[in-house]
Protein backbone atom coordinates (compact mmCIF):
# COMPACT_ATOMS: atom_id res chain seq x y z
CA UNK A 1 0.00 0.00 0.00
CA UNK A 2 1.06 3.44 -1.04
CA UNK A 3 0.91 6.28 1.34
CA UNK A 4 1.39 9.84 0.95
CA UNK A 5 0.62 13.10 2.40
CA UNK A 6 -0.47 16.40 0.55
CA UNK A 7 0.11 19.52 3.64
CA UNK A 8 0.04 23.28 3.31
CA UNK A 9 -1.97 26.37 4.69
CA UNK A 10 -5.43 26.66 4.84
CA UNK A 11 -7.05 27.96 1.35
CA UNK A 12 -3.51 26.87 -0.82
CA UNK A 13 -5.02 24.38 -2.59
CA UNK A 14 -4.91 21.18 -0.51
CA UNK A 15 -7.90 19.97 -0.72
CA UNK A 16 -9.06 20.47 -4.06
CA UNK A 17 -5.15 19.14 -4.85
CA UNK A 18 -6.15 15.75 -3.36
CA UNK A 19 -10.16 15.87 -5.32
CA UNK A 20 -7.88 15.65 -8.33
CA UNK A 21 -5.77 13.27 -7.63
CA UNK A 22 -8.43 11.03 -6.41
CA UNK A 23 -9.93 11.05 -9.32
CA UNK A 24 -7.10 10.49 -11.74
CA UNK A 25 -6.17 7.72 -9.86
CA UNK A 26 -9.66 6.15 -10.34
CA UNK A 27 -9.63 6.94 -13.45
CA UNK A 28 -6.23 4.57 -13.60
CA UNK A 29 -7.68 1.66 -11.97
CA UNK A 30 -6.42 1.96 -8.79
CA UNK A 31 -8.34 1.53 -5.10
CA UNK A 32 -7.90 4.94 -3.09
CA UNK A 33 -8.57 5.42 0.61
CA UNK A 34 -8.15 9.16 1.81
CA UNK A 35 -7.50 10.32 5.37
CA UNK A 36 -8.10 13.98 6.64
CA UNK A 37 -6.38 15.84 9.63
CA UNK A 38 -8.30 18.14 11.22
CA UNK A 39 -6.78 20.88 12.91
CA UNK A 40 -9.92 22.33 15.10
CA UNK A 41 -9.56 21.86 18.80
CA UNK A 42 -13.50 21.27 19.40
CA UNK A 43 -13.91 18.93 16.49
CA UNK A 44 -16.41 15.81 17.02
CA UNK A 45 -18.52 13.68 14.42
CA UNK A 46 -20.43 13.06 16.98
CA UNK A 47 -23.24 15.43 18.69
CA UNK A 48 -24.65 15.45 22.05
CA UNK A 49 -28.26 14.12 22.35
CA UNK A 50 -27.93 11.16 19.37
CA UNK A 51 -28.11 7.50 20.55
CA UNK A 52 -24.37 7.36 20.06
CA UNK A 53 -23.42 10.03 22.22
CA UNK A 54 -25.22 8.38 24.84
CA UNK A 55 -23.61 4.96 24.24
CA UNK A 56 -20.20 7.04 24.68
CA UNK A 57 -21.47 8.63 27.96
CA UNK A 58 -22.57 5.47 29.33
CA UNK A 59 -18.81 4.53 29.00
CA UNK A 60 -18.21 2.84 25.61
CA UNK A 61 -15.11 3.11 24.60
CA UNK A 62 -15.60 2.32 20.91
CA UNK A 63 -19.02 2.87 19.39
CA UNK A 64 -19.91 1.76 15.59
CA UNK A 65 -23.04 3.46 13.80
CA UNK A 66 -23.87 1.58 11.13
CA UNK A 67 -26.25 2.83 8.28
CA UNK A 68 -28.26 1.38 4.87
CA UNK A 69 -25.02 3.17 3.12
CA UNK A 70 -22.59 3.93 5.73
CA UNK A 71 -20.15 2.50 8.56
CA UNK A 72 -18.75 5.01 10.84
CA UNK A 73 -16.69 3.88 14.22
CA UNK A 74 -16.06 6.27 16.97
CA UNK A 75 -13.09 6.38 18.86
CA UNK A 76 -13.05 8.51 22.27
CA UNK A 77 -8.99 9.26 21.21
CA UNK A 78 -6.56 10.46 18.97
CA UNK A 79 -5.50 7.54 16.95
CA UNK A 80 -2.41 7.27 15.62
CA UNK A 81 -1.72 7.32 12.04
CA UNK A 82 -0.13 3.48 11.83
CA UNK A 83 -3.57 2.86 13.73
CA UNK A 84 -5.91 4.24 11.50
CA UNK A 85 -4.04 3.16 8.37
CA UNK A 86 -4.04 -0.57 9.37
CA UNK A 87 -8.08 -0.13 8.34
CA UNK A 88 -6.68 0.48 4.95
CA UNK A 89 -5.97 -2.23 1.97
CA UNK A 90 -5.95 0.09 -1.08
CA UNK A 91 -3.64 0.56 -3.61
CA UNK A 92 -3.39 4.26 -2.79
CA UNK A 93 -3.83 6.01 0.65
CA UNK A 94 -4.08 10.02 0.54
CA UNK A 95 -3.40 11.73 3.61
CA UNK A 96 -4.58 15.44 3.92
CA UNK A 97 -2.84 17.79 6.19
CA UNK A 98 -0.84 14.89 8.42
CA UNK A 99 2.54 16.24 8.59
CA UNK A 100 3.85 13.64 11.72
CA UNK A 101 4.57 10.51 8.94
CA UNK A 102 7.54 9.77 7.28
CA UNK A 103 5.38 9.30 3.59
CA UNK A 104 6.39 11.51 0.60
CA UNK A 105 4.79 15.10 0.78
CA UNK A 106 2.94 16.95 -2.03
CA UNK A 107 3.11 21.06 -0.26
CA UNK A 108 1.01 23.18 -1.38
CA UNK A 109 1.50 26.82 -1.08
CA UNK A 110 0.32 30.50 -2.06
CA UNK A 111 3.84 31.53 -2.00
CA UNK A 112 7.51 30.84 -1.79
CA UNK A 113 6.77 31.63 2.30
CA UNK A 114 4.48 29.23 2.47
CA UNK A 115 6.40 26.60 0.72
CA UNK A 116 9.32 26.79 3.30
CA UNK A 117 7.05 26.55 6.02
CA UNK A 118 6.73 23.22 4.93
CA UNK A 119 9.17 21.56 3.13
CA UNK A 120 10.96 19.18 4.10
CA UNK A 121 12.94 16.44 3.20
CA UNK A 122 10.35 13.61 2.37
CA UNK A 123 8.65 16.64 0.09
CA UNK A 124 8.58 15.52 -3.65
CA UNK A 125 6.27 18.19 -5.66
CA UNK A 126 4.64 21.34 -5.31
CA UNK A 127 1.17 22.77 -5.76
CA UNK A 128 -1.77 24.71 -5.17
CA UNK A 129 -2.21 28.60 -5.93
CA UNK A 130 1.39 28.92 -6.70
CA UNK A 131 1.50 26.79 -9.50
CA UNK A 132 -0.52 29.61 -11.45
CA UNK A 133 2.94 31.24 -11.12
CA UNK A 134 5.94 28.72 -10.85
CA UNK A 135 6.95 25.56 -12.44
CA UNK A 136 9.95 24.48 -10.41
CA UNK A 137 11.49 25.32 -7.30
CA UNK A 138 14.67 24.76 -5.91
CA UNK A 139 14.92 21.50 -7.78
CA UNK A 140 11.25 20.50 -7.02
CA UNK A 141 8.68 20.45 -9.68
CA UNK A 142 5.58 22.12 -9.18
CA UNK A 143 2.29 21.50 -11.18
CA UNK A 144 -0.83 22.58 -11.16
CA UNK A 145 -3.71 19.89 -10.61
CA UNK A 146 -6.25 21.45 -12.83
CA UNK A 147 -4.30 22.15 -15.58
CA UNK A 148 -1.31 18.56 -15.61
CA UNK A 149 -2.99 16.31 -13.25
CA UNK A 150 -1.99 13.28 -15.56
CA UNK A 151 1.48 15.05 -15.08
CA UNK A 152 1.02 15.23 -11.56
CA UNK A 153 -0.08 11.20 -10.90
CA UNK A 154 2.29 10.11 -13.34
CA UNK A 155 4.83 11.59 -10.72
CA UNK A 156 2.89 10.30 -7.75
CA UNK A 157 3.13 6.90 -10.05
CA UNK A 158 7.24 7.42 -9.83
CA UNK A 159 8.00 8.59 -6.25
CA UNK A 160 5.46 7.10 -3.75
CA UNK A 161 6.81 3.78 -2.45
CA UNK A 162 5.26 0.94 -0.65
CA UNK A 163 4.93 2.50 3.02
CA UNK A 164 7.57 2.47 5.83
CA UNK A 165 6.79 0.98 9.39
CA UNK A 166 6.87 5.04 10.42
CA UNK A 167 8.73 3.65 13.55
CA UNK A 168 10.07 6.46 16.09
CA UNK A 169 12.98 8.15 15.98
CA UNK A 170 14.34 5.91 18.57
CA UNK A 171 13.32 2.77 17.33
CA UNK A 172 14.25 0.37 14.79
CA UNK A 173 16.64 2.43 13.00
CA UNK A 174 18.02 -1.38 11.63
CA UNK A 175 18.48 -0.28 7.90
CA UNK A 176 20.78 2.63 10.30
CA UNK A 177 18.26 5.67 9.20
CA UNK A 178 14.68 6.92 11.20
CA UNK A 179 12.31 5.89 8.92
CA UNK A 180 12.03 9.83 8.13
CA UNK A 181 15.64 9.65 6.58
CA UNK A 182 15.23 6.43 4.79
CA UNK A 183 11.85 7.73 2.86
CA UNK A 184 13.65 11.08 2.20
CA UNK A 185 16.69 9.17 0.49
CA UNK A 186 14.22 7.18 -1.29
CA UNK A 187 12.90 10.00 -2.96
CA UNK A 188 16.32 11.56 -3.74
CA UNK A 189 17.28 8.38 -5.46
CA UNK A 190 20.01 7.51 -2.96
CA UNK A 191 18.20 4.17 -1.16
CA UNK A 192 15.67 1.81 -2.03
CA UNK A 193 12.32 0.57 -0.27
CA UNK A 194 14.30 -2.52 0.18
CA UNK A 195 16.68 -1.15 2.37
CA UNK A 196 13.99 -1.44 5.16
CA UNK A 197 14.68 -4.82 6.87
CA UNK A 198 10.85 -5.16 7.60
CA UNK A 199 10.07 -4.85 3.67
CA UNK A 200 8.89 -8.81 4.44
CA UNK A 201 6.98 -7.91 6.76
CA UNK A 202 5.19 -6.37 4.17
CA UNK A 203 3.57 -3.29 6.48
CA UNK A 204 0.19 -2.88 4.73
Amino acid sequence: MKVFSVIGLSKSGKTTTIENIIKELRRRNYTVGSVKEIHFEKFKMDVEGTNTYRHKAAGSQLVTARGIYETDLLFQRKLSMNEILSFYNHDFVVLEGVRDTCAPKIVTAHDIEGILEKLDGTTFAISGQISNSLTEYNGLPVINSLREIEKLVDLIEEKVFDRLPDMKDDCCKKCGYTCRELSSMILKGQAERRDCVLTENSVT
